[in-house]
């Protein structure tokens, strides 16, 4: 190899170069080196820092040209030479290059560095991602022996000793996220998110974050109310869940509001907007109306539903009502 590099730098330096990256990471592999070493070498090769960020398994790696690690909180610049551990999917290996366009050695010390890392991961963290569903299942099932629901999590990429959140969505397969990542979920899906608890806790997580999804709402005009809601945040009004049965003949308060949104299209937007703002008038700006406009809406609203809304007694009763229509539905 070294004899091939040395005929291909003196017709092509890049060449030359290219063949000695790929040799230094062969050798690299067979040493077994870990990820750290792999993007040091990135960083020394490429004489800028290299950063590795595999936010799946929690790996953050960042190494400066002089081989000195020093990791960074602040994000990757999309500017920067990059390349995917996995065809096709997302950035997690850079080059901080700002400064120049990409050569063809940094190419090959992206593309060499992270196939090397890849095999590091797979093998110290495993292949599996964290919605496999038959290991979230095992991790989710509380009759599941111990061993077999730490052996899952592990292969999930999960530390057994830090907490984690299961997540439920409508029809959806569960799933398992580290507690410090941000709400899961698709855009305009409805998600219930579990506490966070040791990783042997979860199947409480799930049943938690189930009880969840229940309180969650479309977000649109026929059904009002946050899309994603944390267990944890719901406090005492969980134990609503219990009392309301899915698909039963629901409450009678829920049958007079549901009476009085036939009447009025625009009424549970506006009932909502009273129920999650501090005052009249803010509420008046989350439903997009004249403060006057929400008083006449109310008025009509009360003549229809009964009972007042602007009382603090009369907003409770509506906040339950509106709460007990989203655990009503089948």
């Amino acid at each position: 190899m070294k004899e091939l590099a040395g005929r291909l730098t003196a017709l092509d330096p890049d060449a030359g170069a290219a063949v000695q990256v790929i040799a230094y990471f062969d050798r690299l592999a067979e040493a077994r080196a870990g990820v750290e070493a792999l993007v040091r070498g990135a960083a020394v090769l490429a004489g800028v820092p290299a950063r590795l960020v595999d936010a799946d398994r929690r790996v953050r790696v960042r190494v400066e040209a002089d081989g000195a690690r020093r990791d960074s909180d602040l994000p990757p610049d999309p500017g920067w030479p990059s390349a995917a551990l996995t065809p096709g999917g997302a950035p997690a290996l850079w080059l901080e290059r700002a400064d120049a366009a990409p050569s063809v050695v940094d190419a090959v010390i992206l593309e060499r560095a992270a196939g090397a890392a890849r095999l590091v991961l797979d093998r110290t963290r495993g292949r599996a991602p964290l919605d496999d569903p038959a290991l979230v299942e095992t991790l989710l099932d509380a009759t599941a022996a111990e061993p077999a629901r730490l052996h899952a999590a592990r292969r999930l990429g999960l530390d057994p000793l830090a907490p984690a959140r299961a997540v439920a969505t409508p029809g959806g397969r569960p799933r398992v996220v580290p507690s410090e990542r941000p709400a899961p979920g698709a855009p305009g899906v409805r998600t219930g998110v579990g506490p966070a608890v040791a990783v042997l806790d979860l199947p409480r997580s799930w049943d938690a974050a189930r009880t969840a999804l229940r309180f969650t709402a479309e977000g649109t005009a026929q059904d009002p109310g946050p899309r994603v809601v944390y267990a944890d945040e719901l406090g005492g009004i969980a134990l609503l869940a219990e009392l309301v049965v899915p698909g039963a003949e629901p409450p009678p308060d829920v049958t007079a509001v549901e009476a009085a949104a036939a009447d009025a299209p625009w009424l549970l937007g506006t009932l909502y907007a009273v129920t999650a703002t501090a005052s009249l008038r803010a509420a008046a700006a989350e439903a997009n109306v004249h403060h006057s406009t929400l008083q006449d809406r109310l008025a009509h609203a009360e003549h229809l539903l009964g009972w007042p809304v602007r009382t603090p007694q009369g907003r409770l009763r509506l906040h339950l009502a509106l709460t007990m229509r989203r655990l009503a539905r089948p």
